[in-house]
């Protein structure tokens, strides 16, 4: 993308504009980790915030060893004035984010009669606040310069009812739905898209550790017979955030392996 600008006399140029600036939460492997490299290898400055400091760093000197296009940052999104300091952090080294992808999840598996009250509230914080609070956070920059976008990531379980991952994540993961809705209406007349992906079961590290029968189990219930790979995850957000993405918004995005069909 280029800019045009103009000289004391009135010449008119133009010059490349600056690259777009990717925030991404839970990025220190799995689905966010796809995401992130994906955005960077289309040429984005990509801001990579986890909870685990350690895998953020790694990531990002792997996609970057000389640190200029990457920035990791050991956050907790549940931890909202930690938040909003690696915001302003973001915005220091480079500009406020332009691209805002909410993949930061927790689970706790159990039955929905064993849920404690405040373990409800932590994964309703993590899940759905933690979407609600970057959100608004980051969109404020966004509709002043006229473009952004959005992406928050879902599940099938919130469309479903699922409590497979518990009862509670599937209610934030429902949240994150409507609340997409919500946002993509405030912010469409000003250039801003929201969107949000639904993903099915993912080979990630966490379903890894299920073991290889439970993944041969999971994928026999899916009609394309496998589980879904993280890099086809990321290539569909990369197209949501997208120039070509901008008539997209306040929509959900099945990943799903035919599992659930609308």
């Amino acid at each position: 993308m280029r800019t045009t600008t103009a000289d004391d006399t009135g010449t008119v140029s133009e010059e490349p504009s600056l690259p777009r600036v990717a925030l991404v939460t839970g990025a220190g492997r799995g689905i966010g980790a796809a995401i992130a490299t994906e955005l960077h290898r289309l040429g984005l400055r990509v801001a990579l915030l986890d909870r685990d400091a350690d895998a953020v760093a790694g990531l990002a000197r792997e996609l970057d060893p000389d640190n200029g296009t990457t920035l990791p940052l050991g956050v907790d999104v549940d931890n909202i004035e930690a938040v909003e300091a690696a915001v302003r952090e973001v915005a220091d080294t480079w500009h406020s984010p332009d691209v805002l992808v909410n993949n930061a999840a927790r689970t706790v598996a159990g039955s929905v009669w064993d849920i404690g009250l405040d373990e409800w509230d932590a994964v309703m914080a993590t899940n759905l606040r933690s979407v609600f609070a970057l959100t608004r956070l980051c969109a404020q920059q966004m509709r002043r310069r006229g473009w952004g976008r959005v992406v928050n990531l879902a599940s099938l379980a919130g469309q479903q009812g699922g409590t497979l991952a518990g009862a509670h994540y599937s209610a934030a993961k429902a949240g994150v739905l409507a609340l997409t809705k919500v946002f993509a209406r405030e912010l469409a007349a000003q250039g801003v898209t929201v969107n949000a992906v639904a993903p099915a079961a993912v080979l990630t590290p966490a379903v890894d550790e299920l073991g290889a029968a439970a993944v041969s189990e999971a994928a026999r219930s899916i009609p394309v017979g496998r589980l879904g790979r993280p890099a086809e995850v990321a290539a569909l957000v990369a197209y949501l955030v997208s120039e070509e993405g901008g008539y997209v918004t306040g929509a959900t995005f099945d990943i799903n392996g035919g599992t659930h069909m609308r």
